[in-house]
């Protein structure tokens, strides 16, 4: 683990069972995340990128203890987080928060908006009535919002407003660690730009650490500092975003980066379009996890996983081909 590493991982690993019958037999998993190693720096927004339904958003939910990992580690500076006791795992809880994907469905239609944002400072006993009040409409002002709207329901705000809530309710607890788990996506392009600018200036402001969970590499360049991407439960490919998005070394990468619209009419992207379907996670392919769709597969690749493999300078692949 190199200095400055806030969250570590090794060899996680997340399935759920499959039962059927009358008493519920175990019968197969499905392996949403399936062994990785992934390190996150201090400071820094590590975009993890990948189609529907790869894991992205349950490796997510492991790292603030959403999640109970099948097996594997994780480690949040340089100390395990996985079986401690309750206490230990509230302190946890207290430096890595999530901002949720949907701002209709996170917040509670029932409360207002002051007991939304202020109930994780309650509950983590941080101070008074008054602090908590002082707190609540600080934040409020910091992602911006007006004090009046404190006393609102949520279905008094529009998606943007809501998700605005939802990054002051994650962040009323000074984590250090936050989980972005596409916290735009179901926004209006011209909100977006304001979130993620928003984002960026809070990151500044606490010195904060992200995970920018998304499937839209155009939206994670732009955040972003590193990129993971992510196939079937595994990181296939991981560097800084210059190299990734410039650069791309895995024919699921190059998929990717050919399928992102340019703002520019006059420039021509070549598409690559993957035949065959998405593999079930239930029964993942032999060898390489990407081989039924790689038009450049060979025959070690349905016979043998490669590696997550070191091809430049932090640039790690996991691709025969680099081997």
């Amino acid at each position: 683990m190199e200095t400055g590493t806030l969250i570590f991982c090794k060899n996680l690993k997340k399935y759920y069972p499959i039962r059927k019958g009358i008493f519920a037999r175990t019968v197969a998993y499905v392996k949403a995340v399936d062994g990785i190693e992934l390190d996150i720096r201090r400071g820094e927004t590590l975009g993890l990128v990948g189609e529907s339904g790869c894991g992205k958003t349950t490796l997510g939910r492991l790292f603030p203890c959403l999640e109970d990992p099948t097996s594997g580690e994780i480690c949040m500076e340089g100390r395990s987080i996985i079986g401690v006791s309750q206490k230990e795992l509230r302190a946890i809880r207290r430096d890595a928060q999530i901002i949720f994907q949907d701002p209709y469905s996170s917040l509670n239609p029932r409360k207002k908006v002051k007991t939304i944002i202020g109930e994780p400072f309650l509950i983590h006993h941080l101070g008074s009535k008054r602090d908590l009040h002082e707190r609540v409409i600080q934040l409020l002002t910091e992602v911006g919002l007006r004090e009046e709207h404190i006393d609102r329901f949520p279905h008094e705000f529009s998606g943007g407003q809501r998700q605005r809530i939802g990054i002051a309710r994650a962040l009323i607890l000074n984590p250090k660690f936050v989980i972005c788990d596409e916290p735009v996506s179901a926004l209006d392009v011209s909100i977006q730009a304001q979130v993620l600018n928003l984002l960026r200036d809070l990151q500044k402001k606490y010195q904060l650490t992200y995970l920018f969970i998304s499937h839209d590499l155009s939206v994670v360049e732009h955040v972003s500092d590193r990129i993971a991407v992510m196939y079937l439960g595994k990181i296939v490919e991981l560097g800084n975003k210059q190299t990734i998005c410039r650069s791309p070394q895995h024919p699921y990468t190059e998929a990717l980066l050919s399928a992102t619209p340019i703002a520019d009419p006059f420039i021509e992207r070549k598409r690559i379009f993957l035949t065959g379907d998405i593999p079930s996670p239930i029964t993942p392919p032999e060898g390489c996890s990407f081989n039924t769709r790689c038009s450049r597969a060979m025959d070690i690749c349905r016979k043998e996983t490669p590696p997550l493999k070191e091809v430049a300078a932090g640039h790690l692949v996991r691709c025969f081909l680099h081997q």
